[in-house]
């Protein structure tokens, strides 16, 4: 989660107050205590709010804030050594962006996948090739893991992403640029069915 409009902590608890019961912690630039501190204040607030906490990238970090779970990417620790690290109970799951990459995932056991860009988006620099809803459709057939839609997700597009075979979507911009955080949650969660 990232926000330039209002504090994170504030931001997770007006969105899980609107039904939101996910939430990625996402710090690529604060150092490790401070990105220890904030993501156990945001830890407490999920729990608070009987919502999932997963922290990007990193186990250690996962683990020391006593996270429901680790989000990798494909330069990330391997799944199976994540795996190893997190233990049985903890969710892993896993950024994708071409057929192989979901494959390999669904094989290593991921318990969820990441899959995009769906379109182009300004939340990440530097991302891969938008893979569009053609490509979603496409790994739809690959794997029945659970599969969160990401990259450029607008409630304009929710629908057409649900219908193109996500079962959930990761969003940043829409929430944390939205004037009425409640509000675009209880759409999102309309669109989601």
């Amino acid at each position: 989660m990232a926000s330039g409009r209002k504090p994170l902590g504030e931001l997770l608890r007006e969105a899980a107050a609107a039904g939101a019961r996910l939430f990625q912690y996402r710090n690529k630039t604060d150092s490790a205590l401070t990105a220890y501190r904030q993501a156990l204040s945001l830890r407490q607030a999920a729990a608070d709010a009987q919502a999932l906490f997963i922290v990007n990238d990193r186990c250690d970090l996962a683990l020391a804030v006593e996270a429901d779970g680790v989000h990798l990417g494909q330069d990330d620790l391997p799944l199976p050594l994540a795996r190893t690290l997190m233990g049985p109970d903890k969710l892993i799951g896993l950024s994708t962006h071409r057929a192989s990459e979901v494959q390999s995932a669904t094989a290593e056991g991921a318990d969820y996948l990441g899959f995009g860009p769906i379109f182009s988006t300004a939340s990440k620099r530097d991302h891969e090739p938008v893979v569009g809803l053609e490509g979603l459709r496409l790994i739809r057939t690959l794997t029945r893991l659970p599969i969160f839609a990401i990259g450029g997700i607008t409630l304009e597009n929710v629908s057409s992403v649900v219908q193109a075979g996500a079962d959930g979507v990761a969003v940043i911009s829409a929430l944390a640029q939205a004037a009425d955080v409640a509000a675009t949650v209880r759409a999102f969660r309309a669109s989601l069915g």
